[in-house]
Parts: C-alpha cells; sequence; structure tokens
C-alpha cells in the first residue's frame, strides 16, 4: 500500500499553509533540493492530495452572511436534496455522507441560503438539519477549512507556518465595501475560475496557484478581497508512519454564558492537540469540525502522550452539545469549494 514519504509530507505541509513565500524560502524551509521540491508538488497536485481554490471575501461581493448546513437527508430522497442545494446561487460546497452532510452558501441578508430540511415540492428531503448563519467577518469564522494544524500534529512536525486561515478579513459587518468596478469584477471572476479554467485550458493543477498573475489580479490578492487556499483532500492522501484519517467529526452546541470561541480554540490546540479545520462561531451556536484517526482496540484516540479530554474541554464551553461522526471512504464532495459559481466570467 502507498504510504507518504518524509519529503512528501513536508511539502504537502507547506503548501497547506498557502502563505505567499518566494521558492526560496520555501526550499530553505524544507531544506530540500528544487528538483524534489518540484516533483514532489506536481505529484500531491495530480495524485489530488491537494487542491487549489482562490476564496473571495463573501462581503466583498456584497453576500456579507455565510451558513453552514448539516442535515440528515432522507435516503430515498437524496437526488432532490442534492438538487435542491445545488441548485442555489448561493451553495458553494456541499458533502454528503452515509449518515448527514454538512453545506456552505454565501448570501446576503435578504437570503438566508438553502434550508435542505425544507420541502421542495411537496416532498420533505431531510429528517434534521441545524444551519448557523454568521455575519462573515474574522470573528465568526475564525478557521475555514484550514487543515495545515492537523496535518502539522498528524506528520509530527514542529509548529504551523500560518494556521489558522479565517474566512474574512472584513473587520465590522458593517464595514461595507464600495462596489467592484467593472475590471475588478473581471479579475475576481476570473481568480475565481482559475482552479477549473486552467486545467481545461491543459496546464496542471499544480499551475492554479498566483505565480505570474496580473497586476489586477494580485492586488486583489494583496487587499484580502480574495484569497489563495490549498485545501487538503484526506480521502486521497496516503498514510504516513501508519497514521492516516479515517473519520470526519462535528461538534456542536450553545455557548455558556461568558464563553470566549479564542480561549475554547488555544485549549483545543494546546492541550487537547486537536485543530479544528473548521471553526463557526455563531450568536447562539458553535460549530466545529475535525479529523480524527485510527483508535485503539479500547475505543481510545492513538495518541503518543496523554493529553487533555476533548469532550470535557468542550463541555466548559458549551452545552447541549451534538457530535456527528462520517467515516471518510463515505464522505464525498457533490460541490466541492465552486466559488466560481458566485461570479460569471465576462469574456467579452
Amino acid at each position: 500500500m502507498r504510504t507518504l514519504t518524509e519529503a512528501e509530507a513536508k511539502v504537502v505541509g507547506v503548501l497547506l499553509a498557502a502563505r505567499a513565500d518566494r521558492e526560496r524560502d520555501r526550499l530553505r524551509q524544507l531544506r530540500m533540493p528544487r528538483s524534489t521540491y518540484h516533483a514532489v508538488r506536481r505529484r500531491a497536485y495530480e495524485e489530488g492530495w491537494v487542491k487549489d481554490r482562490y476564496v473571495p471575501d463573501p462581503g466583498t461581493l456584497q453576500r456579507p452572511f455565510v451558513s453552514f448546513t448539516l442535515a440528515r437527508p432522507y435516503l430515498d430522497h437524496l437526488e432532490e436534496f442534492e438538487r435542491a442545494f445545488t441548485g442555489s446561487p448561493d451553495a458553494v460546497a456541499l458533502w454528503i455522507g452515509s449518515l448527514w452532510s454538512l453545506g456552505v452558501s454565501f448570501h446576503s441578508i435578504s437570503s438566508k441560503g438553502v434550508r435542505p430540511g425544507s420541502v421542495t415540492g411537496s416532498v420533505p428531503t431531510a429528517a434534521w438539519s441545524v444551519t448557523i448563519t454568521v455575519p462573515s467577518v474574522p470573528a465568526t469564522v475564525p478557521v475555514y477549512f484550514d487543515y495545515e494544524g492537523l496535518w502539522s500534529h498528524f506528520a509530527m512536525f514542529d509548529g504551523t507556518l500560518a494556521y489558522p486561515h479565517g474566512l474574512s478579513t472584513v473587520l465590522d459587518e458593517n464595514d461595507g465595501r464600495p462596489a467592484l468596478s467593472p475590471h475588478q469584477r473581471w479579475a475576481m471572476a476570473e481568480l475565481l475560475h482559475r482552479p477549473f479554467s486552467v486545467p481545461a485550458d491543459g496546464g496542471g493543477p499544480h499551475l492554479v496557484g498566483p505565480l505570474g498573475l496580473p497586476f489586477s489580479q494580485l492586488r486583489l490578492l494583496r487587499r484580502g478581497w480574495v484569497t489563495h487556499r490549498t485545501f487538503l483532500e484526506p480521502n486521497r492522501v496516503p498514510s504516513y508512519r501508519g497514521r492516516s484519517f479515517d473519520r470526519v467529526v462535528m461538534v456542536f452546541g450553545t455557548p455558556r454564558s461568558e464563553a470566549r470561541a479564542e480561549r475554547l480554540f488555544a485549549a483545543l490546540a494546546h492541550e487537547c492537540w486537536v485543530y479544528p479545520f473548521l471553526f463557526v462561531v455563531g450568536s447562539d451556536r458553535w460549530l466545529l469540525g475535525a479529523l480524527a484517526g485510527p483508535r485503539a482496540p479500547d475505543g481510545s484516540p492513538v495518541d503518543l502522550e496523554p493529553r487533555r479530554p476533548v469532550l470535557a474541554t468542550v463541555q466548559e464551553y458549551l452545552e447541549g452539545i451534538e457530535i456527528l461522526q462520517e467515516p471518510l471512504l463515505t464522505w464525498r464532495p457533490v460541490l466541492d469549494h465552486r466559488y466560481d459559481r458566485l461570479l460569471a466570467r465576462d469574456h467579452g
């Protein structure tokens, strides 16, 4: 069975950090020859271990709200459920497993995202659903599908380079952006479509990154109106040193009085060695997403050293806690970070 080499694990970690470092800085961090880095980097994209996306600041697109929806679709209405969610122009991501699903929508205040538990025609598509809608400001989504922290722990690296990446750079939900000029809309649309247009034009997926972009697109990245991100494909990445991911876990609950999200995050990362890839802080509900590895015969996590119990830590900050788990083998992307749906390209 294919396993990652040390060089491959290191390159994946640097790619997940998605920093705008110059290549020589990356090579100095990795301490490997340039030819090795380029070969491993290309392999990581071609094998599907990672993928690049350009994530827009929702407020810049006049979509200042983001909804995260957990649902348990009826198996006999799964197709209707998928159509109901993906048919919305607000939807940017949807994963469906054998037990439950996770969807993400960017929308305006007058369009509060898709409610998969609602009726499609006259037929309910889901037995249960929970939607957490938050303004797209840094404090509400401090971690947005950032896998560098858990990869660093998984591969037993010493620290991280850029974790955590949040969703938005807008400091205040009332801090509105001016409307994009026609040229800025063109530049942003080109960036959002780049992960799909470059491979379609014959370029490899490793060429989607910002190297060589025109100034108008680089300016959007520097302003934070668009962010270049590299996402992990945990279903496709091989094991490393006998370790692998086998489950995706979602934890959500109501924050206790005086609970502070940054303290929960610090406790999870520094005391529990848990690095959420998703953290959503709503006014009445918080959501945490994480990947878990194999367990020992007694059901406990396989760890090299003792750590603070995760559930007991979460209970200090949340009540009414619910936990959803899904085997990674059954977790499939239906809408895979498709931010290009938010802004059509102007070929004129």
